[in-house]
């Protein structure tokens, strides 16, 4: 799944490409993709219709293009193989796409091109800034706005695996499974260490880590792990190859030469050093 780089690195486009453009006609070709506008399909594409897209924003994995009125957004959220795309007007439609907008000025359309179509969008209120639909979500790391005491003493009163508490998104938005075990490989931290068991200090630098390798990987287009992940104009990211651990199963750990493991977790998997991560000792899990 796309994660705040990833995320980031697409709203930077549309904000490039579709601000200031009105939209002259929308079509919905898959209605799972739109299942969370309630009123359904033609009720999203008659009510974009003529409106004038004023702004590109994002809180966490949320991507959200603000309406003329400023009381409405266009929200997005890629789930696990959503892509935004601008596109050429006569591009080959292919089988995953979803949603598609035409603007007046016909230049590039906006594409929803889902894979899975675990993704989706919706036209949303807008309070105070956020819509409905992310308001629930924290801020994350690179959000100007970030609380850093407040979310490491959040972080300390939590009862769960130091990993499960760094993927809720209500604590701290935009860290999912890669840059998780990035940023504990950073701090030297196993992920099945609670939570609460933290100094302050560490879990400052926890959350210091996981900001300082969203930045890198911004920097660097994202990462195209499962090579789903494209920006608007259908680029790859290229951090893959600044990763310490995830998906480096069986590889030299960079700094103690350790090979890397590759754990069941969560109904996902956690990489990990061995040497460097060394398990809780609440845990049973190997060293």
């Amino acid at each position: 799944m796309p994660e705040l780089p990833e995320v980031e690195v697409v709203r930077r486009g549309l904000e490039r490409g579709v601000l200031g453009r009105t939209v002259s006609a929308a079509e919905v070709l898959h209605p799972r993709a739109v299942r969370r506008h309630v009123p359904g399909p033609a009720d999203l594409t008659r009510r974009l219709k003529g409106r004038t897209i004023t702004g590109a924003h994002r809180r966490g994995k949320y991507l959200w293009l603000t309406l003329d009125d400023g009381e409405q957004a266009l929200v997005a959220h890629l789930g696990m193989s959503g892509q935004l795309l601008l596109t050429p007007p006569n591009a080959d439609v292919g089988p995953h796409l979803r949603v598609r907008l035409d603007f007046a000025d016909a230049g590039s359309q906006l594409r929803f091109v889902d894979q899975r179509t675990f993704g989706w969008v919706a036209l949303d209120e807008v309070v105070a800034g956020v819509p409905t639909s992310a308001a629930h979500i924290a801020r994350d790391p690179l959000d100007p706005n970030f609380d850093l005491a407040s979310v490491c003493a959040d972080l300390r009163r939590r009862r769960s695996e130091v990993k499960r508490a760094l993927l809720d998104q209500t604590l701290v938005s935009g860290i999912g499974n890669i840059y998780a075990d990035e940023a504990l490989w950073r701090v030297r931290l196993h992920y099945a260490t609670p939570a609460a068991s933290l100094s302050a200090a560490r879990a400052r630098s926890l959350i210091e880590a996981a900001a300082a390798v969203m930045t890198e990987a911004l920097a660097r287009g994202g990462t195209s792990f499962d090579r789903l992940y494209v920006d608007v104009e259908g680029h790859q990211g290229w951090f893959e190859q600044s990763l310490n651990a995830y998906g480096r199963e069986s590889e030299p750990c960079r700094r103690c030469g350790r090979l890397l493991r590759r754990e069941a977790w969560a109904n996902r998997s956690s990489f990990r050093c061995p040497q460097c991560q060394r398990p809780p000792r609440t845990t049973n899990r190997p060293g």
